[in-house]
């Protein structure tokens, strides 16, 4: 019996000891929790529906706790149900009924976790959307992994998402870029305002050879080539970065595509129409504050040239043509204010706000030996996916940047992650897979299965915590994708890994010497084989690897 089994089977038996005394069933909630107690010697599972519903309905929570407890104790796959403190019910069930769990992941196999609470929902999922003027900093690589392990999550729940990358390739900070290109080209130093390290120096040298006498051409035409080249040379070591970093994007838009269409124009004159943006000092507002924006937003300046909202509100405009039911936007910390005006651009389309959420990601740095890791070998200023990825490898540096919410600023300890110890959170998980692996090669040599298993059989303590965190694991998935917080994966993956190493301690998988094969080693070999594969199920959702051996 699952969680969700077990929250269905109480939430029955709650309606049902409701109409026998005339109370209102009514106030049950479509869904009941049940949760593990902290305490194991409290039950198998716990819940205080009766406390959150029991004055609503017309009764005091203890006397619900009981007669739930005593219509529970009655129903297959429960051993026993007792009341505690005021109204808290916990309840304990049979081996037979938590083995099920075990049989539903080897039967579920990959597929274990998922479900359909997006069943039909159409996400557009915007993420990373570095400026093509330097590589990717900590910051974007947060992003990346996150955002990627976002997409992989909200997928498991039955949304269609698109991930999506917006590329600034429109603006000052391009003119800065190519500014810079162009002084290294000369052998000159970076302008005030520039962009400056050794990748703006081997970007201009190719720009030369692809263009050997870009230097000699008239300044409009120097500026549009050392433009066009140095972007496109930019972006593709992003996109090639990115990949590396095993995160790829379905769709790659470009910000100078809304300008050159029209659709800027287009999106600005609706909104003048509407009466959304007004006229004032020469320049053209657009009335946020209505919608709950803390001011009005400048949409085309007093120099007749846009702002960068007015590419913000066109590309609202165009995702939300394209079908995009909601449309998340994954940004760094220095981006509260877009909260507030993206919302109020849809509001004042007469559109939903609610079709827009916005994600704020807090900074990352980095620490060796208790001090900061300032400069960038490369990016001369910053430091990029490329250097944590050559400090601690893929795996570790995309599990450290999803490990805690993106709300929480977040110092990475190069020491810690580079390390093959159990005090290295991705290394604990990934070596409980691998020992699992290990098992599953040791039984395959003795010609073992865990084919047809009495799971009933499965009554040691370890055992039963072991198949109650295995049962957690689909309800973690559903929270994750609801709150977008991959770290509960995470955190829950370093919790099973912990709960298998305790039972690994103390419960003999495989018959050892002269010692004859039971009906428990094929039962033990069965949750041994449903423990790997939510351990790998998960680590996938992180885009972390699950290796066979360590």
């Amino acid at each position: 019996m699952t969680p969700a089994d077990l929250a269905e089977l109480l939430r029955g038996t709650a309606a049902k000891v409701l109409a026998e005394r005339g109370l209102d069933v009514s106030v049950l909630p479509a869904t009941l929790t049940v949760e593990r107690p902290r305490n194991p010697e409290h039950g198998d599972y716990a819940t205080n529906v009766a406390m959150q519903v029991a004055k609503k309905a017309g009764t005091n929570p203890r006397d619900l706790a009981t007669w739930l407890a005593e219509a529970l104790s009655a129903a297959d796959g429960v051993t026993s149900a007792e009341v505690a403190g005021p109204g808290f019910l916990n309840i304990r069930l049979d081996a037979d009924a938590q083995g099920v769990i075990v049989a539903r992941v080897l039967e579920a196999g990959a597929a274990y976790g998922s479900g359909d609470a997006l069943a039909d929902k159409r996400i557009n999922l915007e993420f990373v959307s570095a400026n093509p003027t330097g590589p990717i900093h900590l910051g974007g690589t947060r992003w990346a992994a996150v955002g990627d392990a976002l997409g992989r999550i909200l997928t498991t729940q039955g949304a269609a998402v698109t991930r999506e990358y917006y590329f600034n390739d429109h603006g000052a900070q391009i003119d800065r870029f190519t500014r810079s290109l162009i002084a290294a080209a000369k052998g000159e130093s970076a302008p005030e305002d520039g962009y400056a390290g050794a990748y703006i120096v081997d970007i201009a040298a190719e720009v030369l050879k692809q263009a050997p006498g870009a230097l000699e051409l008239p300044d409009a035409e120097r500026h549009e080539t050392f433009r066009s080249i140095g972007v496109e040379l930019m972006f593709a070591h992003i996109k090639r970065t990115l990949h590396e970093f095993g995160v790829d994007f379905d769709v790659y838009f470009h910000e100078y595509s809304l300008f050159e269409s029209g659709a800027v124009t287009k999106a600005v004159e609706t909104l003048k129409d509407s009466g959304s943006l007004y006229h004032e000092d020469g320049a053209w507002w657009l009335r946020s504050t209505d919608f709950g924006d803390d001011k009005d937003r400048v949409v085309i300046k007093s120099d007749g040239n846009a702002a960068y909202i007015a590419g913000d509100i066109a590309y609202f405009q165009d995702k939300r043509a394209r079908g995009f039911d909601l449309c998340i936007y994954m940004l760094g910390a220095d981006h509260h204010g877009y909260i507030g005006r993206l919302k109020a651009a849809a509001a004042a389309f007469g559109d939903d706000p609610d079709t827009v959420e916005v994600m704020i990601g807090q900074m990352v740095n980095l620490v060796r030996a208790g001090e900061a890791v300032k400069m960038s070998k490369r990016a001369g200023t910053v430091i990029t996916l490329d250097d944590l990825v050559e400090a601690i490898g893929i795996d570790a540096a995309r599990y450290s940047l999803v490990r805690s919410s993106v709300d929480q600023s977040l110092d990475i300890d190069l020491e810690l992650w580079a390390a093959a110890t159990n005090e290295n959170p991705v290394y604990y998980v990934q070596y409980a897979h691998a020992r699992l692996c290990s098992v599953g090669r040791n039984a395959a040599e003795m010609g073992l299965s865990s084919q047809n298993p009495n799971l009933s059989l499965l009554t040691h303590d370890r055992e039963g915590d072991l198949i109650r965190t295995i049962g957690e694991y689909p309800r973690v998935v559903a929270k994750a994708a609801e709150l977008r917080e991959p770290h509960r994966v995470a955190r829950y993956l370093e919790e099973l890994a912990g709960t298998y190493h305790r039972f690994y301690d103390v419960c003999r998988i495989l018959p050892q010497g002269d010692e004859q094969v039971t009906e428990l080693h094929i039962a033990r070999l069965a949750l041994c084989d449903a423990s790997r594969q939510v351990l790998a199920n998960g680590l996938e959702l992180l885009g972390v690897s699950a290796p066979e051996r360590m």
